[in-house]
């Protein structure tokens, strides 16, 4: 499956049960004609169901549905629309549903502390290849892999029961250029390559460092001596 024109609408599922939210977010797109709500759900199930169905680019799910997790709606759409940008909007702030949802394959993670308007915002930085984190989560994750990481040992710089991952030129260009916070239209074009080789580099990437999105690509490339501190 190739990555959507970046000249069509924003194709956007909203999982949500929050009427007032929903709505919201329904009147502020439908002034925005770079985007497209394809449908809306309000329970775990019917979120399933959709995933299943509607081919989207942007997924918008809340964590705290009715009859279950979000985080098995997240699950089901990162198998099944591997170039989806999804990002949780959610009340959870702890570190048990902000790192199940990471591993999962979210991409963006975000607390219900700002107005549905400024949402737009975030779902144009998610497509274009960014990861919107509230700055508590972002700190959050930060302080995690602060206290996760252990003093180098001169006799094993790498740990024996991880070697290193070994990445081709290219996927080490774009690697750091995910580094340095560009966005994949923007190292398309560095690279005069196509957004959806750009997408192809990245989910190699993730493999070889076995990790599920940029934030722990970058922490797992630096710990593994890839990337210059």
């Amino acid at each position: 499956m190739q990555a959507p024109s970046s000249s069509s609408p924003i194709r956007v599922v909203l999982i949500e049960d929050d009427v007032n939210f929903q709505q919201a977010l329904q009147e502020i797109m439908q002034n925005a004609p770079d985007m497209q709500l394809l449908s809306v759900a309000s329970t775990r199930a019917k979120g399933l169901q959709v995933v299943e169905q509607a081919e989207m680019d942007v997924l918008l799910v809340d964590l705290g549905l009715p009859d279950g997790s979000g985080i098995d709606v997240i699950r089901a759409a990162h198998a099944k629309w591997p170039h989806c940008g999804i990002m949780v909007s959610t009340a959870f702030g702890d570190e048990q549903h902000v790192m199940q949802s990471l591993e999962a394959g979210a991409a963006g993670y975000l607390l219900k502390d700002s107005a549905a308007q400024s949402m737009l915002t975030e779902i144009r930085s998610l497509h274009a290849g960014g990861s919107p984190i509230s700055p508590l989560i972002a700190r959050q994750i930060l302080m995690r892999f602060r206290t996760q990481e252990k003093p180098a040992e001169p006799a094993a710089p790498l740990a024996a029961h991880k070697p290193r991952a070994v990445l081709s030129a290219r996927e080490q260009q774009v690697l750091e250029f995910i580094t340095k916070g560009f966005t994949a239209e923007e190292i398309a074009n560095l690279m005069s390559v196509t957004r959806h080789t750009v997408q192809t580099f990245v989910r190699r990437i993730y493999a070889k460092l076995e990790v599920s999105s940029k934030t722990e690509a970058i922490y797992e490339a630096r710990h593994q001596g890839l990337l210059d501190d």
